[in-house]
């Protein structure tokens, strides 16, 4: 059912997008969907490029420590030819609230690789913290996908944190073939991808919104809330996920120096 306002010139409070009829309204639709249709072109001429990219041999035998001990980076792959990491950043000693809001949301979208397993591609977090904090932590996260420490090991294996790489073996074998930077995360934060279709978009000041919108705020402000579930960077806060897990409370310390955001 829909509706025509008595005066087609009224608009809805000032700030919100103007009423139009459906015509009008899909015609707006079809010009933006010419941009759209070349933003997917684009992705897949860049997706093109990436699968071009030469690659870098990784030391396949490198340890890496999970549940059951130190194990060679090979194992990663489960006998798969393919493999994704996510490079989760790690607060030594800190508490579960205190460990880095950003991984959380990327790891807490990656929770469930069935998809990639069927499509041959094995995926894992790594981090730099010690396996007995980290075991601690995934937890009482619930995650389920392997994660490892890889404390001890050198570059690409060890790289940077917060972000995503990709590897490929070739019998015993592994090189890295990609890895993200900056936003480059954001493909696996399917959050951020629908609330950029909403008219408010994700609600943070660098956005380029009309007139009267809803004020933004700093980046990934509503990743932390406090126990009522407000939007909350305050000493009783925690990442948002943390509040669905069992014995979850209000916090006084981040446990953690140089807390930025």
């Amino acid at each position: 059912m829909t509706t025509t306002p008595s005066d087609p010139t009224a608009g809805p409070a000032d700030g919100l997008p103007p009423v139009v009829d459906l015509a009008a309204w899909q015609l707006a639709r079809d010009e933006l969907l010419v941009r759209e249709k070349a933003h997917t072109r684009e992705g897949d001429a860049i997706a093109a490029a990436r699968r071009r990219l030469p690659m870098v041999e990784v030391d396949g035998t490198a340890e890496v420590v999970g549940p059951d001990g130190p194990v060679p980076f090979l194992d990663l792959f489960q006998g798969r030819d393919e493999l994704v990491v996510y490079q989760h950043m790690w607060y030594d000693g800190a508490p579960h609230q205190g460990q880095c809001e950003g991984c959380t949301t990327t790891a807490w979208h990656l929770k469930d690789a069935v998809y990639l397993n069927a499509r041959g591609v094995s995926f894992a977090v790594l981090t730099t913290g010690p396996w007995d904090e980290v075991a601690s932590y995934v937890s009482f996260m619930g995650y389920t996908q392997p994660w490892y420490s890889v404390r001890d090991t050198e570059a690409p294996i060890g790289g940077e944190m917060g972000y995503l790489a990709s590897f490929l073996r070739s019998g015993d074998r592994a090189f890295l073939t990609y890895s993200t930077t900056g936003r480059g995360n954001e493909p696996v934060n399917g959050s951020l991808a629908l609330l950029d279709m909403t008219p408010y978009g994700r609600g943070e000041a660098w956005e380029d919104k009309p007139a009267g919108r809803p004020e933004g705020h700093s980046p990934c402000w509503y990743w932390r809330s406090d126990a009522d579930g407000n939007a909350d960077w305050g000493p009783t806060s925690r990442p948002v996920p943390q509040w669905t897990r069992p014995g979850a409370t209000p916090v006084q310390t981040l446990g953690r120096q140089g807390h930025h955001h």
